[in-house]
This record gives C-alpha cells, sequence and structure tokens, in this order.
C-alpha cells in the first residue's frame, strides 16, 4: 500500500471516528443516533469497499507492469545469449578446422 493511501485511509477513519463521537454526545433521540451511526457504518463499509477495490486495481496494474517489464529484460537477455552462442559455435568451428587440418598432416594417404 502506497503512502498516499495510508494517508487517505487515516484520514477517513478518523473523519469517520469524528463523526461517530459527535453523533454519541449530540442530543438526539436513542432512535435517531443509532440510524444515524447505521447509516454513517453503511456510508465507511462502502468506502473502504470502494477504496480497496481502488487500492487492488493499483496494485494489479503495478503488477502487470512489472511482469511486461520481467518479460522483456528475459527477451533480452536470451537475444544477447543466443548472439554469445554464435559466436562461440564460430570459434569453435575455426578450431575444429584448424585441427582437422593437423590430423590430416598425420594421416598417410
Amino acid at each position: 500500500m502506497s503512502n498516499t493511501s495510508n494517508t487517505l485511509l487515516g484520514i477517513l477513519t478518523g473523519a469517520i471516528a469524528g463523526a461517530a463521537i459527535g453523533i454519541l454526545y449530540a442530543p438526539d433521540k436513542g432512535v435517531n443516533t443509532r440510524k444515524k451511526i447505521a447509516d454513517g457504518a453503511i456510508d465507511y463499509k462502502d468506502t473502504i469497499v470502494e477504496k480497496a477495490s481502488e487500492i487492488k486495481d493499483t496494485v494489479m496494474k503495478a503488477a502487470s507492469e512489472k511482469k511486461v517489464s520481467l518479460e522483456d529484460q528475459v527477451e533480452s537477455i536470451v537475444s544477447d545469449v543466443s548472439y554469445k552462442t554464435e559466436d562461440v559455435i564460430t570459434t569453435l568451428e575455426k578450431k575444429l578446422a584448424e585441427l582437422k587440418k593437423q590430423n590430416k598432416k598425420y594421416q598417410k594417404a
């Protein structure tokens, strides 16, 4: 979770707690107070669900971007290795040709 998300969640939680305390100390009938608290809890739940969804989407997007970046890096490494492998094969072929030349000297015709 990012610092912005943590800060936003802290501010939201503080605001809800402050509103709940204000309602509890407000001079109103118990029925009205309980209804206000219940409505506030429902709003708070909806807000939390919405924020959780936003955070999930942010994390999924970041993970997807990292995956693409990792795939690009792997592709680049494979390409580099392929070129190096080609260089090694070419060098080995040259050495093999030299060895064949030297070997022919020792063969009887």
